[in-house]
């Protein structure tokens, strides 16, 4: 795991996630979350035909953890971003995301 900033150029929705994502999270609030530092980790589970990664960290508007699942997508010269799936988080998660972002910190 790492806190990162994403360097991209925009965000690439799918019309098959974007609607099921957009019934928990709105998409603008999503763009919003990705021009922040967040805690990444590569997700190993999933990544069979590409690589998928998993981000955590605050909303600002409403401030809430949110949890995305997405994939990098190259179209030209840019560098999108792809969400798969988004949630707000439980307060277990939440709880473990503070802890996980105190260490990093600590070893900073």
């Amino acid at each position: 795991m790492r806190l990162a900033t994403l360097e991209h150029d925009g965000l690439d929705w799918d019309e098959g996630n974007s609607a099921k994502i957009e019934t928990r999270v709105s998409l603008e609030v999503i763009e919003d979350f990705f021009k922040q530092e967040l805690l990444i980790k590569e997700d190993l589970r999933h990544s069979f035909s590409e690589e998928r990664f998993l981000a955590m960290g605050y909303t600002k508007d409403p401030k809430r953890c949110l949890f995305v699942a997405y994939t990098i997508r190259t179209k030209g010269a840019e560098k999108l971003i792809r969400p798969i799936s988004a949630r707000f988080t439980h307060k277990k998660e939440e709880e473990a995301y503070e802890r996980e972002i105190k260490k990093l910190k600590e070893n900073d």
